[in-house]
C-alpha cells in the first residue's frame, strides 16, 4: 500500500465512518469516535472483502466507501456486543 493509497483510505474511512453513525444511531461514539471506527472500519472491510470473502463491490469510488461503510458497520455492530 502506497502513501496516496493510505491517505485515500484514511479520508474514505473518516466518511464512511460517518455514514455508519449515521445508519446506526445509538451505536456510534459521537463524530470523532465514528471517524475513528470508520478508518479502522476501511481495513477490516477491505480484509474482508479482499481475503475472506474474495469477492469485489465494484470497482471505483462507491464500491471502496461501500466497502468501508460495511466495514465499520461490523466493527460497530462488534463493539456494540461488548460495550454492554
Amino acid at each position: 500500500m502506497g502513501t496516496n493509497d493510505l491517505i485515500l483510505t484514511l479520508i474514505i474511512g473518516a466518511v464512511s465512518g460517518w455514514l455508519a453513525g449515521q445508519i446506526r444511531r445509538g451505536y456510534g461514539f459521537g463524530l470523532v469516535g465514528n471517524i475513528i471506527v470508520g478508518i479502522i472500519g476501511a481495513f477490516v472491510g477491505g480484509w474482508l472483502f479482499r481475503e475472506v470473502l474474495h469477492a469485489d463491490l465494484g470497482g471505483g469510488l462507491v464500491g471502496v466507501i461501500a466497502t468501508s461503510v460495511i466495514g465499520a458497520l461490523l466493527l460497530l455492530f462488534l463493539i456494540g456486543l461488548f460495550k454492554r
